[in-house]
């Protein structure tokens, strides 16, 4: 995690920095735009649906079967297959219930958020029983993304720039997973960004470099 000194010279907006710091926030919340699209989905359930009462009703019905899921867990807390299960149900819980608040015009509210905690705290206890090298790429991806929602509810909030860096630095660490399990220039640029976001100088540019490295054409390494 940056240190405390770390994070007030990065938003120290005095001559120069200034613009730095308008080109962190714009990727930032270019970002976070993408990964509300990503999370949400091109396509509104509740559009699908019909109203905002049947994306209420799908909500309730991935909150259901992820208490199934935790119920189950507790019986047989090393079955991989529940826990995948648990994490994607509560991550799609957070989807209906952010699909939910898009279609009203507001951004994740505080139900959707609870999903995506619940689906990290999910992620958290299935990575540390399987071990990072063996968890799912796939699975971590998603993570990643939820990580980022949450960032995004937390730097909007009073005093939240803390909890957005935490979250920011975790949603690198889960995308880190994702990249070297499915190594590609694209999940690389994105692990780049979260980590120099988080103020991960080092790490951003040598995530950046194996990006490079890893460019399948002149125009997508520039």
């Amino acid at each position: 995690m940056a240190s405390g000194g770390e994070r007030r010279m990065l938003f120290d907006i005095r001559g120069k920095r200034k613009h730095v710091v308008r080109v962190v926030y714009a990727i930032l919340a270019l970002l976070m735009g993408a990964s509300l699209f990503l999370v949400v989905g091109p396509v509104n359930i509740g559009s699908l649906l019909g109203n905002s009462n049947a994306t209420t009703e799908t909500t309730k019905i991935f909150q259901e079967r992820a208490e199934r899921l935790e119920n189950e867990l507790r019986k047989h807390p090393e079955d991989e297959g529940k826990q995948l299960s648990l994490i994607r149900t509560r991550l799609s819980a957070g989807q209906a219930a952010a699909s939910n608040d898009s279609r009203n015009g507001n951004p994740p509210g505080a139900e959707a958020r609870e999903e995506f905690e619940a689906a990290t705290a999910a992620w958290d206890a299935y990575e540390k029983q399987v071990g990072t090298k063996n968890a799912s790429p796939t699975a971590a991806q998603l993570v990643a993304q939820a990580w980022l929602v949450l960032a995004e509810g937390q730097s909007a909030a009073p005093s939240g720039f803390e909890e957005a860096f935490e979250s920011l630095e975790e949603a690198g660490r889960v995308q880190r997973v994702y990249a070297e399990g499915k190594p590609s220039a694209s999940a690389f640029t994105t692990l780049a960004l979260y980590l120099l976001i988080a103020g991960k100088f080092d790490e951003g540019d040598r995530a950046g470099k194996r990006a490079e490295s890893l460019a399948t054409s002149k125009q997508q390494r520039k």
